[in-house]
């Protein structure tokens, strides 16, 4: 794991972790933004780094990975922690594990733990890689899900963002280990029961476009974080916001993150 720092300058600290099945650069225009106002350590998952090569392993060692990182700089307590999506899976076990006191949250369309049987549980995972796999191989069906006028972010071109994501996930260094492991880890990841009361201050962001997939992940995160407060951001799809909004993230993150 690669740990990307920005606004080293700011003194209140900001934990963010990324996505599933994207490049780690896909994050980096909404990172470099919080730094306006925060020192962010931006984890970059393994598996996802075009800068290095690893196989991602679960959620549980990318936080702990990326709080060891922390530990090695002195910090023992956030200000803010961010995530989307297996990113979002992320902050809730530390949240849950109590390994930083966190003192504000946004949890954007995190993945909770699956309620069902190990056999349908693994049959998913394995569904999954296989929905990754062809929509790397064939990147027109990958366009016809998200249309490269939607999903490239302003001032880039399309025909070159969308090259270099797809020369990335149908490379060798995105490989079936990691998305397989990403995904069963996002889904199954191990949670404290209980949790332990946080005082941590808390927001579930998620799209419109995906709030009925998001229903069971939000129940779920209501029951263990009663503080929480859900945040529906109107003609948004599942992570769009931080990939391709850069500045409309900033202004909603610093909504609630501002003193």
């Amino acid at each position: 794991m690669k740990v990307y720092e920005y606004g080293c300058e700011n003194k209140k600290t900001l934990l963010m972790f990324q996505c599933s099945a994207e490049p780690s650069w896909m994050l980096y225009a909404s990172a470099e933004a919080l730094g306006r106002n925060y020192h962010v350590f931006y984890a970059a998952a393994d598996g996802h780094n075009p800068e290095e090569n690893g196989t991602f392993t679960s959620v549980e060692k990318y936080v702990e990975d990326a709080v060891s990182y922390l530990k090695s700089k002195g910090i023992t307590e956030l200000d803010a922690a961010y995530g989307v999506s297996m990113g979002g899976s992320a902050v809730m076990y530390l949240l849950a594990t109590g390994m930083l006191p966190v003192r504000k949250a946004i949890i954007d369309a995190g993945i909770t733990p699956y309620p069902y049987p190990l056999v349908i549980r693994r049959l998913i995972a394995v569904k999954d890689l296989v929905t990754i796999r062809i929509g790397t191989k064939y990147r027109w069906l990958a366009e016809k899900a998200m249309p490269p006028e939607r999903w490239t972010p302003a001032g880039k071109d399309p025909e070159e963002h969308y090259r270099k994501t797809f020369e990335f996930l149908a490379g060798p260094g995105f490989t079936s280990k990691t998305i397989y492991n990403v995904f069963w880890s996002a889904n199954n990841w191990k949670c404290p029961e209980p949790v332990p009361r946080v005082d941590t201050e808390i927001e579930y962001w998620y799209g419109e476009e995906e709030k009925k997939a998001r229903k069971e992940n939000l129940a779920w995160a209501v029951k263990h974080f009663p503080q929480l407060k859900p945040v529906e951001f109107k003609g948004f799809a599942h992570a769009e916001m931080v990939m391709v909004q850069p500045e409309r993230f900033y202004t909603e993150a610093m909504r609630f993150l501002k003193d």
